[in-house]
């Protein structure tokens, strides 16, 4: 598991990091509000564990800010503020767990051990809602492709074309296949036009460490580079 903690108390951040990584735990620590967000989105934890009282940013902005920018990791809230009013303001923010200190350092490690095993859970479940590739990620509900969290700027015909690739990610779809789902009864559209749809998306795909593939004979692969 990979942890960041965003804890701006020195002693306690220090003493926390060395339990969590006796723990089997990889710990990434940040100690102030302003560059949590660029760490967190760098990182890309597994869980992450905030502080509410931060200098540079509130951890609540901090985490308004996440999950406005798609970033979905699961949170543990740690604060002083033991108010029933602060407890919702956190949740409502959109933490997933809240622990007042003082608290249990074995607390503290079965509850973030509960997050990370809720969040594997869920990405099993939703595997198939969400195709991922690399960096990729397939939203089917809103029909928009993120790189990193930020949405692909791609025609409808561009997001067909991705949509079937990602869905078989790692395996060769065939062309006659992608031609159909691409222009679905349009029978005046030649048949070489899906060529030119790849063309155009191969060139959107550069950077994002995803290679669209050409597989003479058998069709088109979508792969993350290696």
């Amino acid at each position: 598991m990979h942890l960041l903690l965003i804890e701006d108390d020195l002693a306690l951040r220090t003493a926390l990091q060395r339990s969590l990584v006796r723990a089997a735990i990889r710990v990434d620590v940040c100690g102030d509000g302003a560059a949590a967000l660029g760490i967190w989105s760098s990182l890309q934890p597994d869980v992450v564990v905030l502080d509410l009282s931060l200098p540079g940013k509130d951890g609540l902005e901090v985490l308004q800010q996440a999950r406005k920018t798609g970033l979905n990791t699961p949170v543990l809230i740690l604060t002083a503020r033991g108010t029933v009013g602060d407890r919702v303001l956190g949740l409502n923010a959109g933490a997933d767990d809240y622990l007042p200190k003082p608290f249990d350092l074995d607390e503290l490690e079965a509850r973030v051990r509960a997050l990370h095993r809720r969040r594997a859970g869920s990405a099993r479940e939703e595997g198939e809602e969400h195709p991922a590739v690399g960096a990729l990620r397939y939203d089917r509900e809103n029909g928009a492709i993120y790189h990193q969290h930020q949405v692909l700027d791609l025609t409808p015909r561009e997001l067909a074309l991705m949509g079937a690739l990602m869905g078989k990610a790692g395996h060769a779809v065939a062309k006659e296949r992608l031609f159909e789902v691409v222009f679905p009864g349009e029978l005046e559209v030649q048949y070489e036009a899906i060529e030119v749809v790849v063309y155009r998306l191969r060139k959107k795909l550069a950077g994002t460490g995803v290679t669209l593939m050409t597989l003479r004979g058998l069709g088109y692969l979508l792969k993350a580079d290696t």
